[in-house]
């Protein structure tokens, strides 16, 4: 299953309406080697044998033309997998010697971890604010967009902009990297002191599991996207009690959580 369907609060125009949106599916699977925990790589369920051997391929672990046996230790209903892979001593490649995190070349931002209890986070939730205009939030978007200095020279990065809770920007970000804009914003504001007065996390691309830990541990209580949502991206902010908003452009946006 590739996709699945949430309830959300859709707002065009003003007009509000509630919908079921089809919502692209992200889970972790934790990857074994030899019985021995080695990565954790998020991605959209189904073709994970070829997901498998293609990042092995890349990172140097097997080369080989042989099929790998890959044995499924669990396999939950919200598809959180664990598998494991048997590859003899002699086949093993340099990348898997030098202990290199296959997440070092995925755009997950749990870089390190090895097993899935390691991206599970812990606090206590959040307390968001009311519900956010319609023309606050075009309004957030046009500061930022004119701020989109490398975007608008070159129409290849993401942006990350954090406002206060009176619509004042704080810090704008950008990066070829969604997650690396998150966290230049944040820094700045962690060097400035201000981390303290942020309310509003915008960004310029989708939002999945690692933008929304990230507001998390910042005590951002809502995340405003351009684009779409995962799954796993609403159930945390369910979770952490962090307003979720995606598809904001112009009057029209999709609350995910309130």
């Amino acid at each position: 299953m590739k996709s699945l369907k949430y309830e959300a609060l859709k707002v065009s125009n003003n007009k509000q309406s509630f919908i079921e949106d089809d919502i692209v599916v992200e889970a972790p699977i934790q990857i074994n080697i030899n019985d021995q925990p080695y990565t954790v790589v998020m991605r959209t369920p189904g073709d994970d044998e070829n997901l498998i051997r293609g990042l092995l391929f890349a990172e140097d672990i097997y080369k080989g033309e042989e099929n790998i046996d890959i044995e499924i230790i669990e396999n939950s209903e919200y598809h959180f997998s664990i598998v494991n892979i048997e590859i003899s001593k002699k086949a093993l490649g340099k990348g898997y010697l030098n202990k290199r995190t296959l997440l070092s070349v995925s755009s997950c931002g749990v870089c390190g971890a090895q097993t899935l209890d390691a991206i599970k986070k812990s606090g206590d939730k959040l307390h968001s604010a009311s519900k956010t205009a319609s023309f606050n939030i075009e309004r957030m978007f046009s500061i930022m967009s004119k701020q989109q200095i490398v975007f608008n020279e070159t129409g290849a990065s993401h942006a990350a902009a954090i406002f206060d809770s009176n619509y004042q920007l704080l810090s704008i970000k950008e990066d070829i990297g969604r997650h690396n804009a998150v966290d230049k914003a944040i820094g700045d504001l962690i060097t400035q002191k201000k981390l303290s007065n942020s309310n509003y996390l915008l960004v310029s691309g989708r939002v999945s599991y690692e933008i929304v830990t990230k507001a998390f541990i910042a005590k951002i209580p809502t995340i405003i996207a351009v684009s779409g949502c995962s799954s796993l991206a609403i159930d945390f902010c369910k979770e952490f009690g962090i307003h979720l908003i995606g598809f904001a452009r112009g009057s029209n946006h999709t609350y995910y959580t309130l």
